[in-house]
């Protein structure tokens, strides 16, 4: 864990979308828990189709469920800025954070699909979707805020007395929302629940830079970490937040083998199932939406013509994602393997046995590109035995990864401060 010099573990509760029920989440849960993981992370699609899963769970319902069956794991729920309103942000999170004992985190998006489900109007460009994330953010923070922590007392007979003069009105007028506050339900157990945000284009890095605890971000390769990491954490420093935030959060995609030959081959069989043509499609989405149709006469074991790149700044969606694909094409990888690439949608993929995977999480964390990593795979019995078994085993071994929970809540196991409030006016006397 982060808070004793390590890496901490969350576990990625992408459910099978035909078996989405809460009973098997709840026994994912506990075998993440007797695991020691650090937290479960749900992620959110507003939309149903290729795009969007079939089955997909409302992230706050369903963490709110789980946090009544378990007592130690942080609970992250993706929740997007741009369909939602910060009062009712704040008032969410931070009863998720009242009944969960203080094990709530915010993963904050600003959306590339669903705005269908939302009009009207269609999705608004990266550029306000950031500066709308960015207001809700001031907004919910201040809100958290906006009790003093002795706002609640205790009284003679047991009773809780409020001091209204320590509950105090945000007052906020701005470009996308006015509130005047304060919130409605009482100071949080870990002050403002952790807050993470997910994004790597320049301007979502801004707003990690600035406001994020934790960034969750694609990272596939070393090189794209390092100047990612040293970009976001430059920035940060010169807003003047403390040195080693935000923290890095990655998701790995490990194919497990008992030796290396078994997860090689895991691999291949992987490879051979891909439909090529589909693959085209695959990498045309990632390069931010060109048509189709002028990958489809290139040859697969040729390189992309960087003529072919769109500008990012003419990109709507998945700008970070565009990023990293073009990238690769300036690199020189074949029409085949970015299609490759594109089955893992630029996230970090490694292949072996858990003893040389955690070399690859170890690499990365001695390099300080990690601290927070995502896990798939406890549900399955053998997939289980090499990620509890094997690699956060070894991971612990190697002094990586803590032992055990270091406190009750989640800032605490992620070696979070609880925020400082900000100082509010006085307003002058005389």
């Amino acid at each position: 864990m982060t808070g004793a010099g390590g890496v901490a573990e969350t576990y990625d509760l992408a459910l099978d979308p035909g078996r989405s029920t809460l009973d098997t989440a709840v026994r994912v849960a506990g075998l993440a828990e007797a695991a020691r993981i650090d937290a479960l992370f749900t992620a959110d699609l507003l939309r149903f189709g290729a795009q969007g899963a079939i089955g997909s769970q409302e992230p706050l319902v369903f963490v709110s469920a789980l946090s009544q069956v378990t007592s130690r794991i942080g609970l992250i729920a993706t929740v997007s800025t741009t369909f939602h309103h910060p009062y009712n942000l704040a008032r969410l999170f931070g009863t998720l954070d009242h009944v969960s004992n203080g094990r709530a985190a915010w993963n904050l998006v600003t959306s590339s699909l669903g705005e269908e489900n939302f009009g009207p109007g269609g999705l608004p460009g990266p550029e306000d979707r950031y500066a709308r994330a960015a207001e809700t953010l001031e907004v919910v923070n201040a809100l958290w805020d906006s009790w003093d922590a002795d706002a609640l007392s205790r009284g003679p007979d047991g009773r809780a007395v409020l001091h209204p003069e320590r509950v105090h009105p945000i007052d906020h007028t701005g470009r996308f929302f006015d509130v005047a506050g304060p919130l409605n339900i009482p100071p949080l157990p870990q002050g403002r629940p952790v807050q993470i945000q997910a994004g790597q284009s320049e301007a979502g890095r801004a707003l990690g830079a600035r406001y994020a605890e934790v960034v969750f971000t694609s990272l596939p390769t070393l090189d794209i970490a390092l100047d990612f990491t040293r970009a976001i954490r430059a920035e940060a420093g010169r807003l003047g937040r403390p040195g080693g935030l935000p923290l890095i959060f990655s998701s790995f995609h490990a194919t497990y083998g008992a030796t290396e030959e078994e997860a090689l081959r895991a691999v291949r069989a992987r490879r051979e199932a891909i439909d090529f043509d589909r693959g085209r499609a695959q990498v045309a989405d990632m390069l931010g939406g060109i048509e189709p149709t002028a990958l489809a006469e290139l040859p697969l074991d040729a390189p992309i013509p960087e003529s072919l790149l769109p500008d990012v700044r003419s990109v709507h969606r998945r700008r970070g994602r565009v990023d990293i694909f073009a990238r690769y094409v300036r690199e020189g990888y074949t029409l085949r393997e970015l299609v490759i690439a594109a089955q893992d949608t630029g996230h970090w993929a490694a292949a072996g046995t858990p003893e040389q995977l955690a070399d690859a999480v170890e690499e990365r964390f001695r390099a300080g590109v990690l601290d927070v990593i995502s896990l798939q795979g406890l549900a399955d019995p053998r997939q289980h035995e090499f990620v509890v078994d094997g690699l956060l085993h070894e991971l612990r071994r190697r002094g990586i990864v803590a032992d055990d929970y270091s406190g009750t809540t989640l800032r605490e196991n992620l070696g979070l401060p609880v925020p400082v409030p900000r100082a509010r006016r006085i307003a002058p006397t005389g």
